[in-house]
């Protein structure tokens, strides 16, 4: 995600912003000036956000803001202001801002305003995917799907769940009832032992060249089950 423009000339409450925001997955850059403020938006990378004090050393807020839309830039705007009188309102939001918080404010409320702004402009910050992989075998644990040598694979959310428990114990057997357990979801979703055997049996035909010969998904006689990680 591109990073946050603060503009903020009290240094405390700058830095708390800074430090409060890093926490919550926002990066922030600082200024304290209309002047260094003008600098970074002439020389650096898009922002995906502009949060502006209203009140400056140098002038306003609603100064700058007016000049960015005057570029016709689309970025999101969240006013910062010591007033909520309705002149100053109407004043922010017909310069071009499309929010304001009033101060003191609390932090909770500033991150759910950053994130409904950025989620109306197509930039709201995502998660970064967990990725669990196994020779050609990669599970999407954030997006709960599966490929295998890059082929998406097309399973149920028990056939999901099933593999990811043996990929997760991979080289180790794992016990029917160890798995029955597992499969057995908050809903009350019961597994049982014929229906695994269904289970293990489909999802041998997703995932092994010969379901009939598996080389992945083995059985251990009168034990359990073994995902075999391959060699390279």
């Amino acid at each position: 995600m591109n990073p946050i423009l603060l503009l903020e000339d009290d240094a405390a409450l700058a830095e708390g912003l800074l430090y409060s925001l890093a926490r919550n997955g926002f990066a922030v850059e600082h200024v304290r000036t209309l002047k260094d403020a003008r600098e970074r938006l002439q020389g650096a990378g898009p922002f995906s956000l502009l949060i502006l004090d209203v009140t400056l050393p140098d002038g306003s807020g609603f100064s700058l803001c007016r000049q960015v839309r005057a570029r016709d830039s689309r970025v999101p705007i969240l006013f910062l202001t010591a007033s909520d009188e309705e002149v100053s309102v109407i004043q922010g939001l017909d310069s071009g801002g499309d929010d304001y918080i009033v101060k003191p404010f609390r932090l909770g409320e500033l991150c759910s305003r950053i994130r409904a702004l950025l989620r109306r402009s197509g930039t709201e910050p995502r998660p970064d995917p967990e990725l669990l992989r196994c020779g050609p075998l990669t599970l999407d644990l954030t997006g709960c799907r599966a490929t295998l040598e890059g082929r998406p694979l097309s399973l149920t959310a028990t056939e999901y769940r099933l593999l990811c428990l043996l990929v997760r114990n991979v080289n180790l057997t794992l016990p029917r009832e160890r798995i029955l357990e597992q499969l057995w979801d908050s809903k009350g979703s019961f597994v049982d032992g014929n229906t695994l055997s269904v289970y293990i049996r489909r999802l041998r035909e997703k995932v092994e060249e010969n379901p009939f010969h598996p080389r992945r998904l083995l059985t251990v006689r009168g034990f359990g089950y073994l995902w075999k990680e391959e060699q390279p």
